[in-house]
């Protein structure tokens, strides 16, 4: 007994799946960026700075904004690139998509380099803030939130390589998805031609007249 073939996919199957594309790329920019934004608000270092005595040693905590930077400013973007993902269509989304993967490396980088202790910690900016050239200073990073930034510089990696590599095919924003095969609007109907006058009609007619007070002959 033969197999019946298979039913061939409905035009509706490849749109369908350049949504759920969109949709997935826009979650992970917006998810990369909140836990990027998040991440720079929290502690990445705590510093002791020992100083010469009788003075005592002073203790310090970095955020991730002071240590790293280019972490607060990468959370911007990322947000800021869920939207102009779904704006942008053609060559412009795939322009995103690469900043978008740029992003988040150097997130990603950051993050690696805060939970290994490499963080941006700089002796002569912590000497100068107490007021002191000669300090010896010590770092304990916090490897919980670099961690987090990590995270979401490959979930960024992931959202920008996306972008680029499908994001040509995806709707963009005001476009509308038409029923496939849809029938067209039928043409009007021609108009009717008027029927010939017939006898009764006339007479019809006539008696019409008179009760009007009309003659008809005239």
């Amino acid at each position: 007994m033969s197999r019946s073939p298979a039913p061939a996919p409905t035009p509706a199957a490849p749109a369908a799946r350049s949504r759920r594309e969109l949709t997935v790329a826009v979650l992970l920019c917006a998810l990369s960026g909140a836990l990027s934004l998040s991440s720079s608000s929290q502690p990445w270092a705590e510093v002791t700075v020992t100083r010469e005595a009788p003075l005592p040693p002073t203790s310090e905590v970095l955020t991730g904004g002071q240590a790293a930077p280019l972490v607060s400013a990468c959370g911007l973007l990322l947000l800021a690139a869920a939207l102009a993902v779904i704006a942008v269509r053609g060559a412009g989304r795939v322009a995103v998509g690469l900043l978008v993967a740029v992003a988040g490396g150097v997130l990603a980088w950051s993050g690696l380099r805060g939970a290994t202790g490499g963080g941006g910690v700089d002796l002569a900016d912590i000497g100068a803030s107490v007021g002191l050239g000669g300090a010896r200073l010590a770092s304990d990073p916090v490897v919980g939130w670099p961690l987090l930034a990590l995270v979401g510089g490959v979930l960024a990696v992931a959202a920008g390589l996306l972008v680029v590599l499908r994001g040509r095919g995806w709707p963009g924003m005001g476009r509308r998805y038409e029923r496939p095969g849809a029938a067209a609007r039928p043409a009007p109907a021609p108009a009717r031609a008027p029927r010939a006058e017939s006898e009764e009609d006339r007479h019809q007619a006539a008696w019409k007249a008179l009760d009007r007070g009309d003659d008809p002959t005239v």
